[in-house]
């Protein structure tokens, strides 16, 4: 047992330095009620994620139904490569090609909210964090995903930003002497053709969209929650009850 507690406060600084440092998320204030936000998502993945990621987890009909989509209007409307609306929602791209075109398969997105700390202020930092870096191979970087090996495909719509000069003067400092990057130290540069408040909407009702592929159910399962719990106090107070009545003779 020694050995291994040691072993374990051993591992404590290595797991430090592995992490880093974190870089702080914006709230994304999203509402997985918002069946209009989702709706809006949801076209914005069909129309500009799709063709590189997957919602392999989900369906369309699924979806369909739980965003108040008519169906024949989500065929027409979202369904762009001939499936079914029982089928998953995924893409033609042949995975051995787009690891050759992006050094990595672009990955599934059913689950990103979900496997990623921070969930929905994730994704929604993510996509708004995207800086000019002539060094990496599509010309930009990322605050909370350094070195990222993704183009920034909205920017003809949010525009250029470039890194402060504070963050810049500050990323020459000795690594323990840097910090992490936020939107706070991005300045946009070249406009897009939508205003930041436009594009922040878009994202956020991205992000929001993502969070619902990630658990579908999750607000049925929070209404249930409040139900269930609700059931357990009266259960209490009843079996309490019940067991004074049983034990009323002995005490």
């Amino acid at each position: 047992m020694k050995k291994v507690l040691v072993t374990l406060l051993c591992m404590f600084p290595a797991l430090a330095i592995a992490a880093g440092a974190s870089a702080p998320l914006d709230k994304a204030n999203n509402d997985l009620t918002d069946k209009a936000s989702l709706r809006s998502g949801a076209e914005t993945f069909m129309n500009n994620c799709l063709g590189c990621h997957s919602l392999k987890y989900q369906r369309y009909n699924r979806m369909f139904a739980d965003l108040g989509i008519d169906e024949k209007e989500g065929v027409a409307t979202l369904m762009y490569t001939g499936e079914k609306p029982g089928d998953h929602i995924t893409n033609t791209m042949p995975a051995a090609e787009a690891a050759a075109w992006f050094g990595a398969a672009p990955p599934d997105l059913t689950l990103v909210a979900r496997a990623r700390k921070g969930g929905a202020d994730w994704i929604y930092t993510y996509l708004r964090g995207f800086y000019v870096d002539p060094e990496r191979p599509f010309g930009v970087n990322n605050v909370v995903f350094k070195d990222v090996g993704m183009p920034h495909v909205f920017q003809n719509l949010q525009g250029v930003q470039e890194l402060t000069d504070e963050a810049k003067a500050m990323l020459q400092k000795p690594a323990k002497e840097q910090r992490a990057l936020s939107t706070d130290d991005l300045v946009l540069v070249q406009e897009g053709t939508m205003t930041p408040a436009e594009y922040d909407k878009m994202i956020r009702d991205l992000a929001n969209f993502l969070e619902y592929t990630g658990e579908p159910g999750k607000v049925e399962r929070k209404r249930l929650g409040y139900w269930v719990m609700g059931f357990l106090v009266i259960l209490f107070i009843l079996s309490y009850l019940l067991k004074k009545e049983y034990w009323r003779d002995v005490h």
